[in-house]
């Protein structure tokens, strides 16, 4: 079986449902940070470059990094002008204090071990440079209960949750604005601010279920299942969704932006 923890094989899907929806959340971020028109920024986790974009936009100088190579092909397609290499975020491949700021766009959760990226992190960010996140900060909606009910149709709970915790080991935690302050402190950081922001995305039926698979829950229950069993619950949910919710969906998400300062 593949290691379904990586985003490689839906990278494409990735860009086409998620890609301009999370763009909206990098430009928050990029916003937040009030990058000055030059400054060097590192995107660690960069996926199809689109917080990455948003620095470039703003007039820095970024390089973006990710361990899925597929996620790469795709920015270089889509975002051809911001570079990107294939690289660990607990080994980043670059000198001591060679970026301004540092960035990561939904990364923090799911870093292993979250002290060590940020120790790397704080080595190649020059003093006085500045740290960006975002990280998921809503709970179970709708939606996301009736996908959940499918999938323990098929597959059972007792294997989801140690295969989630896997993905994402920290996404519980993270989920609070108090652990992601504490995160940060706790690295060295400093004038740690966060803030919650809520964003309101359309989708259609088919593309809301197309994105799933996208997601931890998706990849896994995909990979179990094989191509047919994956696409006979996709019908399954098609239906279900259909009878349950309108088409488009109005789907409301919650994200925590935080940003912070390494000392001089």
């Amino acid at each position: 079986m593949n290691d379904w923890r990586t985003y490689d094989d839906v990278a494409e899907t990735y860009e086409r449902v998620h890609a301009h929806r999370l763009a909206e959340v990098g430009r928050d971020l990029v916003e937040m940070l009030e990058l000055a028109d030059g400054a060097r920024v590192l995107d660690v986790g960069t996926g199809t470059g689109v917080a990455a974009q948003a620095a470039a936009d703003a007039g820095a100088s970024v390089v973006g990094i990710d361990e899925s190579v597929a996620m790469l092909q795709v920015a270089r397609r889509q975002r051809p002008k911001v570079p990107v290499i294939a690289a660990h975020a607990i080994d980043l491949p670059f000198g001591r204090g060679q970026f301004d700021v540092v960035l990561g766009s939904f990364v923090l959760a799911h870093f292993n071990k979250v002290e060590t990226v940020l120790f790397d992190i704080t080595r190649v960010l020059r003093p006085g440079g500045r740290i960006g996140f975002t990280t998921w900060a809503d709970g179970v909606d709708a939606y996301q209960q009736t996908w959940r009910e499918l999938v323990e149709s098929v597959v059972p709970r007792d294997l989801l949750a140690p295969a989630y915790a896997e993905a994402a080991p920290w996404h519980e935690r993270f989920k609070k604005r108090a652990a992601v302050e504490e995160a940060m402190n706790e690295a060295g950081f400093r004038s740690v601010r966060t803030e919650l922001v809520k964003y309101h995305w359309t989708y259609s039926l088919d593309d809301y279920l197309d994105g799933l698979q996208v997601w931890a829950t998706g990849r896994f229950v995909k990979n179990m299942l094989g191509e047919a069993g994956w696409a006979s619950l996709r019908e399954r949910a098609r239906a279900v969704f259909a009878e349950r919710f309108p088409d488009p969906l109005n789907d409301f998400r919650e994200v925590i932006l935080v940003t912070a300062t390494k000392p001089a």
